[in-house]
């Protein structure tokens, strides 16, 4: 083949993606992970992050961390020529207008007045530009890729961070079975024995096992810090006991000083946030100060200070599930009227602090029990900035449902609690357990299981 037919031929190969906001606010790096491939921005997409990038919300940090990455792009370029991108076996990008050169036009077909169908039409004129590659919009808003695919107009989501095959998603348990009388006993007698024993390869990361013998099983949790399989004796926690072998696990974790970093995963009712909230207050003489947090979901598309009243009045609605808990915590002590009223104190001087998540950003987070409630609802980037943030001798836990997604552009493989699971599992600071069993009512369990 000529160098000039080889050339086409790698043109033809290369694809044109084309970004939709929802992308950018999910990843401003996004742009320059597509490979050998071109990616376009839409002008509309610069308009909406203008609009954005005020304001303490993540896609407020995501917006203006792109506007910035744009901007060291386009020195002494203009924006509507094909710039390349940095690194090798990169392609290029532009800016793409929206003006009207093809018969299909979105905003004729679905309406005017909505910036989503201006980004169809200038994905559609690319198309017409470029009829030898595959143009291909990327979006993480489901009815966009659903229009522009009536269009005859590729579309996907935005796979990177996404967790493949959530069926083999990293559970933090495992059972053992036919495990003799005799190493089990010996193991009752010691709390810790060697996996040589087990004749079992140690494991990557921490992990939970369920000794099977003939006539009873064991818990023990392998610590990857201390290469030891240690003895689960179930703890309890503000007198709250487990009800199950993965809660007597998830309280081992939490309560464990060596872990800094735990999920736990479960359907609504396993105990996560009760379990959660009852090990920060266990340990209350270990922090500074226990935040207990949750991300706000706007109602209505709308921001948590449309709400009326106070401060306290627009988040109180957001954090009734934890003061639930802490209620329920607080009722355990119902005959001793001085750990009630510690509890009360502890609240009023901000000891414990039950706050949204947005509340939170810029606190110092060292020597502090930091929960994160509904973890599932968080971006992969929101997780790691939670992360990073954390000083010496602090604890982080996140919980949630990765099934039970309140908000639009996420999904069980893209949110940042299932992206945490898949990437920390084999840290030896973490610790993660998957709740199964619901502990909150029979009529629960037949909801979760029936309906």
């Amino acid at each position: 083949m000529s160098k000039e037919g080889k050339n086409r031929a790698a043109t033809i190969q290369k694809k044109i993606f084309v970004l939709d906001t929802s992308v950018i606010l999910y990843d401003h790096n996004a742009f320059e992970n597509f490979q050998e491939h071109d990616v376009a921005i839409p002008i509309q997409v610069l308009e909406e992050l203008d609009n954005m990038k005020t304001g303490n919300d993540t896609r407020n940090f995501e917006a203006r961390g792109f506007i910035r990455l744009m901007d060291n792009y386009s020195q002494n370029h203009l924006l509507n020529e094909w710039l390349p991108l940095n690194g090798k076996q990169k392609g290029s990008f532009k800016v793409i207008m929206d003006r009207a050169i093809t018969d299909t036009n979105a905003e004729t077909i679905f309406g005017n007045g909505k910036i989503d169908h201006r980004i169809l039409n200038a994905a559609l004129n690319l198309q017409a530009e470029n009829a030898t590659r595959k143009v291909v919009l990327v979006s993480k808003d489901i009815c966009l890729r659903l229009k522009a695919k009536a269009l005859n107009l590729h579309a996907e989501d935005y796979e990177t961070g996404k967790v493949k095959n959530l069926e083999e998603l990293y559970t933090g348990r495992t059972m053992l079975n036919k495990v003799t009388d005799k190493t089990i006993n010996q193991f009752n007698k010691q709390q810790v024995i060697s996996l040589e024993l087990l004749n079992i390869t140690p494991p990557e990361g921490n992990l939970f096992y369920i000794l099977e013998g003939k006539k009873n099983n064991v818990l023990a949790f392998y610590n990857k810090q201390t290469g030891m399989l240690e003895r689960v004796n179930e703890p309890t926690a503000f007198h709250i006991k487990p009800k199950s072998t993965e809660q007597a696990f998830a309280l081992h974790a939490l309560l464990n000083p060596d872990i800094k970093l735990v999920t736990i995963q479960g359907n609504a009712g396993t105990g996560k946030t009760l379990l959660a909230l009852a090990s920060a207050l266990e340990q209350r003489k270990n922090y500074r100060q226990i935040y207990v947090t949750r991300p706000t979901i706007p109602l209505g598309n709308k921001d948590i200070g449309f709400l009326p009243g106070d401060a306290k009045s627009k988040v109180d609605p957001y954090m009734a599930p934890i003061w639930d808990n802490l209620k329920f915590l607080k009722d355990q002590f119902v005959d001793d009227e001085k750990m009630q009223h510690k509890i009360d104190e502890m609240v009023s001087t901000d000891k414990i602090s039950i706050t949204p998540l947005a509340f939170i950003r810029g606190r110092t987070l060292t020597k502090i029990f930091f929960m994160v409630d509904e973890a599932q609802n968080l971006t992969p980037h929101e997780i790691k900035t939670i992360i990073s943030r954390a000083g010496e001798n602090s604890k982080v836990v996140f919980t949630g449902d990765i099934y039970q997604i309140d908000t639009p552009y996420l999904d069980a493989e893209s949110n940042g609690l299932s992206y945490l699971i898949d990437k920390a599992k084999n840290h030896p600071l973490y610790a993660h357990i998957t709740l199964q069993k619901g502990e909150r009512s029979e009529l629960a369990n037949l909801a979760n299981e029936l309906l």
